[in-house]
């Protein structure tokens, strides 16, 4: 018959093993995360919370009064990677007297840039540069008849 060893008895040293394994683990896994958050979030969205809600109203009223202008915009990249837009206003086509406007990179990766917007020939406008490659959100203002109205795209 085999003899059997008794088994070690729990000590101070194992709880202290367990304890010191189980907090290195909590730690690892919260700096992984705390860095993974700090390399994908570019900023603020604004610099003064306090001061962007009281001009809050005063964005209400911008938005409703965009919003009886009725116009539809359609924004996309062509073939060549270049921003194009036009108007319309129940189903006719509007043209675009001018535009304005900003790409953003959406994490804040690569710096925000200026689009310069030319007529198309057909009423539409079309950047003269191409978009590098990525996710971008442009902010575009568009005239016409004197009046601005101003949208945020998501283009890839």
């Amino acid at each position: 018959m085999a003899t059997r060893t008794a088994p070690r008895p729990f000590t101070g040293w194992h709880m202290t093993g367990i304890l010191v394994g189980f907090f290195v683990i909590v730690m690892t896994v919260n700096f992984a995360m705390a860095r993974f958050a700090l390399s994908s979030f570019g900023g603020t969205v604004v610099d003064n919370s306090y001061v962007a809600s009281q001009h809050y109203n005063e964005l209400l009223a911008k938005a409703e009064a965009q919003d009886r202008l009725g116009w539809q915009p359609s924004v996309w990249l062509d073939r060549t990677r270049h921003v194009r837009v036009t108007l319309a206003h129940q189903e006719a086509k509007l043209p675009i007297e001018s535009a304005k406007a900003m790409i953003h990179h959406p994490l804040g990766r690569l710096p925000s840039q200026a689009l310069v917007m030319v007529g198309d020939g057909q009423g539409g406008m079309i950047s003269t540069r191409m978009l590098p490659q990525g996710r971008w959100r442009i902010e575009l203002a568009v005239t016409h008849g004197g009046d601005e109205a101003r949208y945020r795209r998501d283009l890839k």
